[in-house]
């Protein structure tokens, strides 16, 4: 498995397990998202997501060796791997927790490990983004990256509060106007 490494860029991927769904109705989503705020926004900057019914992406950097050995609930004596793996597994535990009390499942409901892999060029980078927010259109849930509600497409178009890194990811950009010129059909296979 690929360790995260400070100050390092990431597409982190994971599905359900078989042919499960992660997010049966709107408030799964919102309910995810505000989870991966309460344990991944402390260890990372975010850049994208798109959370599909049975699976999800983020583009992520994670933060400097400072910024994480100086969060209250690192220890001394474990690596910043081993620290920054456990706030995954803390997300992806609290949130199957509290699904399979609504539904009333029992287990596990991701694959055992996400994916990722560190981002290495700035051309990627770019279109890792595309990618990521035209998945749904891809997929035949809707038919323009704006229509998918749960997707971070719609707030780095915005001028509202974010917890998400803007005005960073749009420079890769150039501007705003180019970036959705770029989402406006789907990235080249």
């Amino acid at each position: 498995m690929i360790p995260l490494e400070p100050d390092k860029y990431y597409p982190l991927f994971n599905r359900a397990n078989g042919n499960e769904r992660i997010f049966r109705n709107p408030d799964n989503y919102k309910f995810f998202l505000k989870k991966y705020k309460q344990h991944i926004s402390s260890i990372c900057d975010t850049f994208c997501y798109c959370l599909m019914p049975n699976h999800f992406h983020f583009l992520i950097r994670i933060k400097d060796e400072y910024t994480l050995k100086g969060l209250a609930n690192f220890k001394e004596g474990i690596t910043l791997d081993i620290f920054l793996s456990k706030q995954f597994s803390n997300l992806f535990s609290s949130y199957t927790q509290a699904l399979n009390k609504q539904v009333n499942r029992k287990g596990s409901l991701f694959m055992r490990a996400f994916k990722r892999k560190p981002i290495e060029d700035e051309a990627y980078l770019i279109k890792l983004v595309q990618y990521i927010h035209c998945k749904p259109v891809e997929a035949g849930l809707c038919d323009k990256v704006d229509e998918w509600k749960y997707s971070s497409y719609n707030a780095l178009v915005s001028s509202k509060p974010t917890l998400l890194n803007r005005d960073e990811l749009l420079k890769y950009f150039d501007d705003l106007s180019n970036f959705k010129f770029l989402h406006s059909s789907l990235p080249e296979q």
